[in-house]
């Protein structure tokens, strides 16, 4: 049956799984990681800790991720509950960029899937806290207005009273066990896999397909002119909107097309900014905001793709 079909596609399809096979169990760990957060830390033991100076509350954000990992597919809603709970915008967006990048499972995927060697992440994660001190920084001290939607707030607290009232009213006959919270932690887990699995494995097939149906010769010419290069790679990034986790075994696919700046410049850029999280960051934030990431994250990104 399958000898009927074109090589090419058997090709694509050989590619593709075997990106999957790589990438999966590094998201399933993450998945995992995000679920024990989600029931057993509180946003408001870190609201507490938080530096009162601004430029210690960006590094301090920056360098929450190490501590708190959570892939890009849920780190918007995440950030979200932090400013509502007190965590000033500044130090919120610092974390919303490095912490799909700086915890140690994306750390170890990236340095699996460029061959045991430590160059790319280590490349990565600098450009990561890079990327999140500028762009933190500069919303600290020039950013006016506020940066949450408001309609979305109103909405969310109506909600959230809801269920914490309904949460109250149970606790207060009978707190939580750690059973249940484990039960809540899985349920959560199973949710954010099957969450990114459908990006990831989008992602994949589209990555395969590029190797295999666009030619080698387009590519290899954008590859030539080292800020197009990365450019490009930035571009996929945003479309092929992949899961932290999972998007360095795709980048290193494109080893032979692309110079290393584009390469970085993609595992950089990706968890940061891509098409799934823009939606997701203008249903919560303001649109001038949004605007504010999404310009200088690009702008920082692309001048340290060019210098290292």
């Amino acid at each position: 049956m399958f000898q009927s079909l074109p090589h090419s596609f058997l090709q694509m399809n050989t590619i593709f799984i075997s990106i999957l096979i790589e990438a999966l169990p590094f998201v399933l760990i993450g998945a995992f990681i995000s679920g024990f957060i989600q029931s057993f830390l509180s946003e408001k033991f870190i609201a507490r800790i938080i530096p009162k100076n601004k430029f210690l509350g960006v590094l301090f954000g920056s360098s929450l991720g190490v501590a708190f990992p959570s892939c890009e597919c849920g780190i918007v809603p995440i950030v979200h509950r932090l400013n509502k709970k007190g965590v000033p915008i500044h130090t919120g967006v610092a974390f919303m960029l490095t912490a799909p990048i700086v915890n140690p499972i994306v750390v170890m995927s990236t340095y699996i899937a460029f061959g045991n060697t430590w160059e790319i992440p280590i490349l990565r994660v600098v450009g990561s806290l890079v990327v999140s001190i500028v762009v933190g920084t500069l919303i600290a001290y020039f950013y006016k207005g506020e940066g949450l939607r408001k309609v979305v707030e109103k909405k969310l607290n109506a909600k959230e009273h809801g269920h914490t009232g309904h949460h109250h009213h149970h606790s207060s006959s009978q707190k939580e066990t750690i059973g249940q919270k484990l039960w809540h932690a899985s349920q959560h887990s199973v949710d954010e896999f099957f969450t990114v699995g459908k990006y990831l494995v989008f992602g994949s097939l589209l990555a395969a397909a590029m190797q295999v149906y666009v030619k080698t010769s387009i590519l290899t010419t954008l590859g030539d002119n080292k800020l197009m290069a990365i450019l490009v790679m930035i571009v996929l990034a945003f479309l092929l909107s992949l899961c932290s986790e999972a998007d360095a075994f795709i980048a290193a696919s494109f080893r032979g097309l692309f110079p290393q700046s584009a390469i970085v410049a993609f595992l950089v850029f990706g968890p940061m900014i891509d098409f799934k999280n823009i939606l997701m960051m203008i249903n919560a934030f303001k649109t001038k905001l949004t605007a504010y990431i999404v310009v200088s994250t690009t702008v920082v990104t692309i001048i340290y793709a060019l210098v290292i």
